[in-house]
């Protein structure tokens, strides 16, 4: 390693402020939903697989995905953000802060992502509208049914700051609730939630400012949001930029962390890479196990991998927001990479599916920054969160109890 190779090391791993918290270092694990919690709630198993992350040596684990209300999951065995599951949250976050990193919760409603399967409900969106992918049409969420939404934002807030952790991401991308309304292929409303953008971006506006209310500035608030989704007449750059306008102009938001794709249709424009049929197919059954193998591909799109596939989108985001930070997101696999992050001006970084192949990819770049991480984007981790999230090379090394710790 040279002096010079030294230096850039040293430089990058350095501490960065994130509103009232101090990270170690700007690596960030990405939400990766988990399916580690068959109650909805904290197991052993789910605090194994995070804290291998934090002594692995990034800064901050993102615990994935917390649903603010039973009808916001989006996939089996997901984190019930609720005030009877306080005790073994703040299990999760002594564990996370006991291996020297700090723990971030994703608050989010699915919407028209989730299913009447899991839910038990029929799905909500804007407006009515039919989710292709899950075979459900969603009915139009009333504006009681949203006020109510706003309050369970802020009351999961309040369940993070008491269960200890250090920051919340709202979920504000993929198509799920509160993205869906920033999309005018969704969103058909007539009312003062629909048209301008303005009007698309005020129910997300409305529940940052009612969780901002409620956490003041006991922990960092991130809105994770998409810039694009890949679908024609849905969200653009043009409409998520000022998204990110208006929401930064509140002060609420001390990070944006920038994504794109959805969880809708499209959803290879997220992930980039092997476009896995079969593994897609094997979480259905009958009929819709046969559609997805017939037009799977046309659904879920076919994108080729590229080491900062969402830097460029990323850019356009540096002239509009003022106040919050930026998080890059997106083919993020190399030292190189990170350096031309913080280079291109990006302060924050977040990874996801290098770090399921190599949970300590970060103190391996440390030693070595010449090391090129093994994740080959092969995608057939994108299917497992519908069983426990894994990297299909690597044994699921959270072995322990998936009991609910109580």
């Amino acid at each position: 390693m040279t002096q010079e190779t030294t230096i850039q090391t040293t430089t990058i791993f350095q501490p960065v402020q994130l509103g009232p918290i101090t990270l170690r270092n700007p690596v960030i694990k990405a939400a990766t939903s988990e399916g580690r919690s068959p109650e909805g709630k904290v197991t052993q198993a789910l605090i194994d697989f995070h804290r291998g992350f934090i002594e692995g040596g990034i800064a901050m684990t993102t615990l994935a995905y917390c649903s603010i209300s039973k009808a916001g999951f989006a996939a089996p065995g997901e984190i019930l953000m609720v005030k009877e599951n306080t005790s073994g949250l703040k299990r999760f976050t002594a564990a996370m802060h006991e291996a020297g990193g700090k723990a971030s919760a994703q608050l989010g409603h699915a919407g028209p992502v989730a299913t009447k399967k899991i839910t038990g409900v029929q799905p909500i969106a804007p407006s009515r509208f039919f989710n292709l992918t899950s075979m459900q049409t969603c009915r139009a969420i009333t504006i009681p049914e949203m006020k109510e939404i706003i309050n369970q934002f802020a009351d999961a807030a309040e369940v993070a700051i008491e269960a200890g952790f250090d920051a919340i991401e709202l979920h504000f991308g993929h198509l799920y609730l509160v993205s869906s309304f920033f999309s005018p292929w969704i969103n058909k409303r007539t009312d003062e939630y629909g048209g301008s953008i303005e009007n698309r971006t005020r129910f997300a506006k409305e529940i940052l400012l009612a969780v901002k209310e409620r956490v003041q500035d006991q922990l960092a608030i991130i809105v994770k949001l998409s810039m694009d989704d890949g679908i024609k007449g849905s969200i653009w750059l043009d409409d998520s930029t000022e998204t990110a306008r208006i929401l930064d102009e509140t002060g609420a938001v001390d990070a944006f962390e920038l994504t794109m794709g959805s969880s809708v249709s499209n959803q290879m424009y997220l992930f980039r890479g092997e476009t896995d049929i079969d593994g897609m197919a094997n979480t259905q059954k009958g009929i819709m196990k046969l559609g997805v193998k017939w037009f799977g591909r046309q659904i879920l799109g076919e994108y080729p991998y590229e080491d900062l596939y969402m830097l460029s989108s990323a850019r356009q985001f540096q002239t509009v927001v003022k106040k919050a930070k930026l998080i890059l997101l997106g083919g993020i696999n190399s030292f190189d990479d990170m350096a031309t992050a913080v280079r291109e001006g990006f302060p924050l970084f977040a990874m996801g599916r290098a770090l399921l192949r190599e949970p300590d990819i970060i103190n391996k770049i440390k030693v070595n920054p010449s090391k090129l991480g093994l994740c080959i984007h092969c995608n057939k981790c994108m299917f497992s969160v519908f069983t426990t999230t894994n990297c299909v090379f690597t044994k699921d090394y959270a072995i322990s109890s998936q009991a609910a710790l109580v």
